[in-house]
């Protein structure tokens, strides 16, 4: 594992070195160092409750350094745990050679420009539900742009994004951040679904969320938004660069930021949960006044400038609307 504190997200980095700052946990990967243990075996190694340990586990398993399975045991179902790297690399940031720049453009998550979903389904402002849950019509709506939450079980929707690159200006990075979740029936956090993103026509790749997540109010839900449906999602930081394709910093695919018509005047950006993914569990995009992230999704284009030349060629828009 690295962390590049250059490039990763902040998220990321703190995650992983929240996980390695306490005495129990690095005794604990120096145990599974030596082979792989259950959550009672390492409970009575370390002199601690099964529960607490529970709680330790789930640290390391968030930042990526333990990987766990349910095997059947004696007294029913035991977690087995084990390494899931064998090393940690930190990469400090440098002085750069080139000043970076950005342009950044939010586009609320009610300004779709084309969709085709299937229930459970729905949207809603930050004042009022749109329409009725359950009834794709809705999503054509003309109140739709004001949609600061929307669900659907199946099929995607579609983002226009301005461009405001120069001819003067070299793009380095595209980031993409957004809120979401799962969507199940009410909520479930154990719900894992396939979501696909798209660029341009480009399949970036696939994250798989965990689940739909209803255990506590989001921190920007409004009070009036019922507690037994979606409240809250994760934030994802898609990140195309020269060298492919990351989300949180981890890999997602080979495309490269050369490989997505970055220089087109728009872009297009598709979301979906496809006819053949492996988990069909819809998707939750959460917007500003929604969730426990007060943005829609934010688009920050990384460039260095360059020494003037003939205007380049751009790629005529082939994104529909």
């Amino acid at each position: 594992m690295k962390i590049d504190l250059s490039g990763d997200s902040d998220e990321k980095a703190l995650v992983v070195f929240e996980a390695l700052a306490s005495a129990v946990r690095l005794k604990m990967l120096r145990l599974l160092a030596e082979r792989p243990m259950n959550v009672r075996e390492l409970a009575e190694a370390t002199g601690l409750s099964s529960a607490i340990m529970t709680l330790h586990v789930r640290k390391l398993e968030r930042a990526g350094l333990v990987r766990t399975e349910l095997l059947p045991g004696r007294n029913g179902v035991q977690k087995r745990c084990s390494l899931a790297v064998a090393r940690l690399e930190t990469v400090f940031p440098t002085a750069r050679t080139a000043e970076k720049e950005f342009h950044e453009v939010e586009i609320s998550v009610g300004h779709y420009v084309d969709f085709r979903i299937e229930p459970t389904c729905g949207l809603a402002t930050t004042e009022k539900v749109i329409g009725e849950f359950d009834e794709p019509v809705y999503f054509s709506h003309p109140e739709r742009v004001n949609a600061k939450i929307l669900w659907f079980g199946k099929g995607y929707v579609e983002y226009r994004v301005p461009n405001f690159l120069l001819a003067s200006q070299q793009p380095v990075e595209l980031e993409i951040s957004l809120e979401l979740s799962s969507e199940a029936p009410r909520t479930n956090p154990d719900w894992p679904s396939d979501i696909a993103f798209y660029l341009n026509g480009v399949r970036l790749g696939v994250w798989t969320s965990p689940g739909d997540f209803g255990d506590r109010r989001g921190r920007y839900t409004p009070d009036w938004w019922p507690p037994a449906i979606n409240q809250y999602g994760l934030l994802k930081r898609l990140k195309i660069t020269k060298n492919g394709t990351f989300v949180d910093g981890n890999p997602m695919s080979s495309v490269t930021i050369d490989d997505v018509s970055i220089r087109n005047r728009h872009w297009s950006f598709r979301i979906a949960v496809e006819d053949d993914a492996e988990h069909i569990g819809g998707a939750t995009l959460f917007g500003r006044g929604f969730g426990n992230y007060d943005q829609d999704i934010v688009f920050r284009l990384i460039y260095v400038k360059t020494s003037p030349g003939p205007f380049p060629q751009t790629t005529p828009d082939t994104d529909r609307g």
